[in-house]
């Protein structure tokens, strides 16, 4: 009896290890795992499908350049879209997509970057488009493929050129984190759109938000799980710490109605960033809303912005 009543004791907390360990796997595919083809917009963007679609058309119109690095390492190769500037321009945007999109998806920024003159490139980040990737890194990997895509644009655009770094959501987290790196002197800002202070906070913000789940233990796994998969832990992941590393001016801009990343982080993210620094928070704007609100005054935000902080010669 006593035997028994201790391999229950031992098959209890197995059975509950085991059932979470489980979960926290599918929750790691739900999360982390590549999906090829770009996921459906969430309704309350429904209403901007048809200018979305126009600014794509856009895209699809311009003589756009195909830019690849390492051609040659299947598991890391990466492609990107180039657009030149309608005249010859010394100035490169690098647009920074969100989660499970692709450079495409962001036709609307190359638009109005295109608009003020700039050369516009749209990597497809690991995980995503037609780069490789099995996993999505939510920034971490990307952020030293970044480094890549700056030194392509230098070499190809010439030593003159002045680099932007811009990017919203996931894009807004991973030029966040390429804030980090030791840049170049061709990088000149980076503007960043309603971007998370690591994913280890997100995750658990949005387990406890769309499904109930507590932090403890599903964080914890599914950290444990990108460890073993991708070779680091979540809590590694931190725009934060990237940002108490940065030496560029950077403008932070925010939905305050965002509940996806919600606006804390923003508060985070700004507290953490060396100046010089700007921030915006728009009114009424839920998560990545802001240009679609208003595109003439966001353009508008951003052009004072660079105006400010890198004059034209």
């Amino acid at each position: 009896m006593n035997r028994t009543r201790m391999l229950a004791g031992i098959g209890t907390p197995v059975a509950i290890f085991s059932t979470a360990l489980l979960a926290s796997e599918k929750l790691y595919d739900f999360a982390f795992k590549r999906v090829d083809y770009v996921p459906e917009t969430s309704a309350d963007k429904q209403k901007y499908a048809d200018a979305y679609y126009a600014y794509v058309d856009w895209l699809h119109r311009q003589p756009v350049q195909q830019w690849q690095l390492n051609v040659n390492d299947a598991d890391n190769h990466l492609v990107a879209q180039y657009v030149p500037a309608k005249t010859a321009s010394e100035r490169t945007v690098i647009i920074s997509h969100g989660y499970k999109g692709d450079g495409e998806t962001m036709a609307n920024y190359a638009y109005m970057f295109h608009q003020m003159g700039y050369n516009v490139l749209l990597p497809d980040d690991r995980g995503h488009g037609q780069s490789a990737g099995k996993y999505i890194s939510f920034g971490w990997q990307d952020r030293r493929d970044y480094l890549g895509w700056i030194d392509k644009v230098i070499r190809l655009n010439g030593v003159h050129t002045e680099i932007i770094l811009f990017g919203v959501s996931m894009g807004g987290a991973t030029v966040e984190m390429v804030s980090g790196e030791h840049l170049p002197n061709q990088v000149k800002a980076i503007i960043a759109d309603c971007g998370y202070t690591s994913v280890e906070e997100e995750l658990a913000y949005l387990l406890k938000r769309q499904f109930h789940l507590p932090k403890y233990p599903f964080v914890p796994m599914v950290s444990f799980i990108n460890r073993h998969r991708m070779g680091y832990y979540l809590s590694d992941v931190s725009s934060v710490e990237q940002l108490r590393r940065n030496h560029r001016p950077i403008f932070f801009i925010h939905g305050e109605q965002d509940i996806y990343v919600p606006s804390w982080m923003l508060k985070k993210n700004y507290q953490a960033a060396n100046e010089p620094k700007q921030m915006w928070q728009v009114p009424n704007a839920t998560h990545a809303e802001s240009f679609w609100i208003d595109p003439a005054e966001y353009q508008n935000h951003i052009t004072a912005f660079l105006d400010h902080y890198v004059p034209h010669n």
